[in-house]
């Protein structure tokens, strides 16, 4: 029963790191956010069997962090509500050609970044955009003008 108590609190606390972390870097990793990664998963594994080896107290481990996410991906499904608790909403970062200072700063975002992806999205300038919206995967869309 320990493992599954400390399995649970885990599986909240990486929720909570992610949720801070914010999606644009989520979504952009970099060499150093895989070691972070590497680490974080060695950290989170140190303090959720402990001591224990045993298949069974890694079997309980893997599957309550399954059922966490199972219940997690129902609720964000069922409850709106809790979908924005748990995975976001769409941020505008582009209103009507101007950005949105606050929401980029918001989400840690400069200008310079939402042309570098306005630019991978073949638009060349920011006058073609009447819109930039941050989605809650951490990825850019584009809405240009007619």
């Amino acid at each position: 029963m320990d493992i599954v108590l400390r399995a649970a609190a885990l599986y909240a606390f990486v929720i909570f790191v992610m949720r801070i972390i914010g999606r644009r870097e989520l979504s952009s990793m970099t060499p150093l956010d895989l070691v972070l990664l590497i680490i974080l998963g060695d950290a989170i594994q140190q303090g959720l069997t402990q001591d224990d080896y045993s298949v069974t107290g890694a079997v309980l481990a893997i599957g309550t962090i399954a059922t966490l996410q199972v219940v997690t991906s129902y609720l964000s499904f069922r409850f709106p509500a809790m979908r924005k608790v748990f995975q976001g909403h769409p941020i505008v970062l582009v209103d009507h050609g101007k950005f949105v200072h606050r929401n980029l700063r918001r989400e840690r975002m400069t200008e310079e970044e939402v042309a570098e992806e306005a630019r991978q999205q073949q638009i060349a300038s920011l006058d073609q955009v009447d819109w930039a919206i941050l989605e809650a995967n951490g990825s850019v869309s584009f809405i240009k003008k007619d």
